[in-house]
């Protein structure tokens, strides 16, 4: 255990360490404003104040984590060890900047919650953030500074070990539109045809799927479960269940075929509900659709995903808290591949409005194919490349990479011919021992 002395005891220091040793390090802290109590402990300790003691070691703090509250913070980045850094403090200190202070301004994303530009899709974006515009989007900041610490624990408690590190890999499942022509009603059948009549271009598909002449292109479901079994990987699918709407435009709820396919999926693998574009600013519409799920399945639903990214701090998370959902897999960017809160490891969420730590735990993903294929408009090789760099750069600090794909992108058809071996040579990676 490691025992860390403040002269203020703030929710920000508890959670900033609890970050670096509880969920990164999987190493237990405990906390002292008393330094008495302090310098007789004969456990490894930390001083996280403005004076050395006597005994532990000196990691001297900045401002941030003894604010409430939030407001423009002033950011010089600089790097130390060839890695990027702020919030600079003296020499004296074990680093040379507040790596806890820092670790909570990316992690709580305290920038999205300042004002800011967003998307026509009321996002905050990648080219916004600091990690982006400072070039270490691509890098888990956080987990590296995290093994730099616990270096320098070591090195003063050589009697200190840590628990060991395993690289975990979650696959996850976007399903906002389960069949390209099929179970999509009379109405939008119609309206789907007339389309293709008029752009020429997929009309005869439409009649042979419709007339079960050919194959639904977006019906990977029989694919997917062969791929997950020859790889041994368990995915957990979000299914969107929405109303139809602009945004929103999946196959309606109450057709059987599409219940019928979710009972199956959720027969073999884990399934969460992937809230849709209109329910970020309606909760009750949020409550409604994870209902709907629950009685599909006829059990809780507990992870969740939104439909386009769409997060907005802290009331996304508030929302998804109040129904009981207590993992999400949003944080990442449909912009720019990487990492969002510059780490690889599952954390809870800290509000910051309210300056409380909560039970909402975060996983963020750092690919997603769509990201690749929209956004950067890369091929498939190019895309591959970036995936197995990401993947590296987790692997060295044993995290945990997490991957976003979709069905339509696994059809090797029209638009998507070549992605799906995208994603089996991300499987065949990841099953890769470490060193491989």
């Amino acid at each position: 255990m490691i025992l860390v002395y403040s002269h203020k005891i703030t929710n920000r220091i508890k959670y900033s360490f609890k970050l670096i040793f509880t969920d990164v390090l999987k190493s237990d802290v405990a906390f002292t404003d008393n330094k008495e109590e302090f310098e007789k402990s004969n456990f490894p300790k930390i001083n996280y104040s403005h004076h050395k003691t006597e005994t532990g070691i000196f990691f001297k703090p900045s401002y941030l984590l003894f604010e409430n509250g939030i407001k423009e913070q002033d950011i010089e980045v600089f790097e130390h060890n060839q890695n990027k850094c702020f919030f600079r403090v003296s020499n004296e200190s074990a680093l040379p900047f507040d790596v806890f202070a820092a670790s909570f301004y990316l992690v709580t994303r305290y920038e999205e919650y300042l004002p800011q530009i967003r998307d026509q899709f009321d996002r905050f974006t990648a080219v916004e953030s600091l990690a982006f515009q400072q070039k270490f989007l691509k890098k888990p900041l956080i987990n590296i500074w995290a093994n730099e610490i616990a270096a320098i624990v070591n090195e003063h408690y050589p009697q200190m070990v840590f628990p060991e590190k395993k690289f975990n890999y979650i696959s996850t499942i976007d399903i906002d539109n389960a069949y390209a022509y099929k179970h999509k009603g009379i109405l939008r059948i119609t309206a789907g045809m007339l389309k293709a009549i008029i752009k020429g271009n997929d009309f005869s598909k439409r009649v042979k799927v419709l007339l079960n002449l050919a194959h639904d292109p977006y019906d990977t479901f029989e694919l997917q479960y062969q791929i997950h079994k020859k790889f041994n990987i368990k995915p957990i699918y979000f299914f969107l269940l929405g109303d139809y709407g602009f945004n929103d435009k999946n196959i309606s709820v109450k057709n059987r075929k599409f219940q019928s396919l979710i009972k199956s999926i959720a027969d073999y693998y884990e399934v969460g509900i992937h809230p849709s574009y209109a329910s970020n600013s309606d909760v009750t519409i949020l409550t409604k659709e994870i209902n709907r799920l629950k009685n599909i399945m006829h059990r809780d639903v507990t992870k969740s995903r939104q439909h386009f990214l769409k997060l907005t701090l802290p009331e996304t998370y508030r929302n998804l808290i109040d129904n009981d959902i207590t993992h999400d897999f949003t944080m990442g960017y449909s912009g720019q591949p990487g990492f969002r809160a510059s780490i690889c490891s599952p954390f809870y969420f800290y509000d910051l409005d309210t300056e409380t730590v909560t039970n909402l735990q975060i996983i963020p993903f750092a690919v997603m194919e769509a990201t690749f294929k929209y956004y950067l408009k890369s091929s498939p090789e190019e895309a591959n490349k970036e995936i197995n760099e990401l993947l590296e750069a987790v692997k060295s600090v044993n995290g945990t990479f997490v991957s976003v794909w979709h069905n339509e992108s696994l059809s090797d058809e029209g638009n998507w011919e070549g992605w799906k071996e995208v994603y089996l040579k991300l499987l065949e990676k990841v099953s890769q021992p470490i060193n491989a």
